[in-house]
């Protein structure tokens, strides 16, 4: 799957959150660029690992409560995501499977699993960097997150650090192709 050249085009039918935000308050983007920098963090432990380079965090009331990365090539488990750990590590360090005034930060844009297991968890927002136009259920593709079908929406703010999260996966996908592997 040749993802490396779309991730971060702006093909999505959103503009990213730099270009739309509508705070009054400038030092929120300060803020999700602190968060999002955790989350690249992640991302290139996955690289390193030899797994997909997405890194996930979640916060709540300020604090990082959950960090994780991709390892489904690890624990050999297609849904090993980096956000279904790091939802999962979230609900343990609350105590609850309902992380309602949460935020979750992910590198790129969640996949239909993920996002909906962030509509189940009640994730309050999600900020992501790159989009996915070819998997993305946050905007891109669908919109799972904020289908108003759902019992529950989640604010989404994209394009935080897009060009640092879309360059680190495309060097994983170059790499992973310039080593015949797919």
């Amino acid at each position: 799957m040749d993802r490396a050249p779309v991730y971060g085009t702006g093909c999505w039918p959103f503009e990213p959150a730099r270009a739309r935000s509508t705070s009054p308050l400038p030092f929120v983007m300060k803020i999700d660029e602190i968060y999002m920098s955790e989350a690249l963090k992640e991302a290139r432990k996955a690289f390193d690992l030899d797994e997909v380079a997405v890194g996930a965090i979640v916060v709540c009331k300020r604090k990082i409560i959950a960090r994780a990365h991709n390892q489904t090539r690890l624990l050999r488990d297609p849904t090993a995501h980096a956000e279904m750990i790091a939802l999962t590590q979230a609900a343990n360090s609350l105590k609850s499977e309902r992380l309602l005034n949460c935020t979750l930060y992910v590198t790129i844009e969640p996949c239909p699993m993920c996002a909906g297991a962030m509509v189940w968890a009640r994730i309050k927002r999600l900020v992501f960097g790159a989009a996915d136009p070819k998997a993305g259920a946050c905007g891109s593709v669908m919109n799972i997150a904020s289908h108003r079908k759902l019992n529950h929406r989640i604010n989404i703010a994209g394009g935080i650090l897009e060009e640092d999260c879309a360059s680190l996966i495309g060097k994983f996908f170059r790499k992973q192709r310039a080593q015949g592997k797919k």
